[in-house]
């Protein structure tokens, strides 16, 4: 079973930017597709962003332009840019298999947009 370990976020200024890393405990290379959740107090965690094996994207509109999902299958690892930062971007964040069974959820990484 694959372990999920979310690592980047922290607080920012509204503007600023975040990389956030997933590293996961085996190959994600035959995992059709990763992707990135967001859960904020009180709210369900919804899909911000997806990208499948062959490297193609989806966005959420709410972060549309201003966030970049990547895989790197080499180092079992996904990546998102998050830039120009919002308030309303701050929430819990997860990495999982997406439209499929996810994986057990991990701790995730908390990002706070605020001055």
């Amino acid at each position: 079973q694959v372990q999920l370990v979310e690592s980047g976020g922290g607080l920012v200024q509204p503007g600023g930017s975040l990389r956030l890393s997933c590293a996961a405990s085996g190959s994600i290379n035959s995992i059709i597709a990763m992707g990135w959740y967001r859960q904020a107090p009180g709210k369900q965690r919804d899909l911000v962003a997806a990208v499948t094996s062959g490297g193609s994207t989806t966005y959420a509109d709410s972060v549309k332009g201003r966030f970049t999902i990547s895989r790197d299958n080499a180092k079992n690892a996904v990546y998102l840019q998050m830039n120009s930062l919002k308030p309303e971007d701050t929430a819990v964040y997860y990495c999982n298999r997406v439209w499929t069974t996810p994986f057990g959820w991990g701790q995730g990484t908390q990002v706070t947009v605020s001055s």
